[in-house]
């Protein structure tokens, strides 16, 4: 008697998956980089001490209530709730738009505050604030542009596809730039 043998193949990671993990190892090793200059240059004479405003705690509670609309995006996209789905979607998108316009304000209060971020006049610790800060907002940028094309998609009424990849990339990435921050918030707190 001939016995079936089953091997069962491994599981492979979509390509697109696969290059968004890349690309967040890339800006892992970039902010990795202007932190770790940061650290250098902070031991520095004139370097300027200063507390971060207090619009970017509010703004770290914001970016991750995102991470949580995300989050439950996600499953009711899998579970075919498309209502709860974009609903879900729309609060993510506003929540990123609201984080991005608050770390705005927060610079503005420091320059209210007389700490020029860039310019003649600005010192390297701002500067390096200013920079570092900026381009995680571009992170998030892209980001809410991620989430906005999901978003058109979720009220499209003519195509209905329940391919979760998009779903699942956009949420990937959004955890990450959620994560980043939370590093960079607690890295200025606390090493800044």
């Amino acid at each position: 008697m001939m016995t079936a043998l089953h091997t069962k193949q491994p599981q492979r990671i979509h390509p697109h998956k696969f290059t968004l993990w890349v690309a967040m190892g890339s800006i892992v090793m970039m902010f990795a980089g202007l932190t770790s200059a940061y650290i250098v240059k902070k031991n520095q004479s004139n370097w300027l001490a200063f507390e971060l405003p207090k619009i970017f705690w509010v703004s770290t509670i914001v970016i991750l209530l995102s991470s949580l609309t995300m989050h439950l995006a996600t499953k009711a996209f899998k579970a075919r709730e498309m209502s709860r789905y974009r609903t879900l979607i729309t609060a993510t998108a506003a929540l990123g738009v609201t984080f991005l316009v608050m770390q705005y304000f927060g610079f503005m209060d420091l320059e209210g505050h007389g700490i020029a971020l860039i310019g003649p006049k600005s010192n390297s610790s701002a500067s390096f604030l200013f920079v570092i800060t900026a381009l995680h907002m571009l992170h998030v940028l892209g980001g809410v542009v991620a989430l906005l094309v999901i978003f058109a998609r979720a009220f499209r009424t003519q195509v209905k596809s329940y391919n979760s990849v998009p779903v699942e990339i956009a949420g990937i990435y959004w955890h990450f730039v959620d994560v980043l921050w939370i590093y960079l918030f607690i890295f200025y707190s606390w090493i800044g």
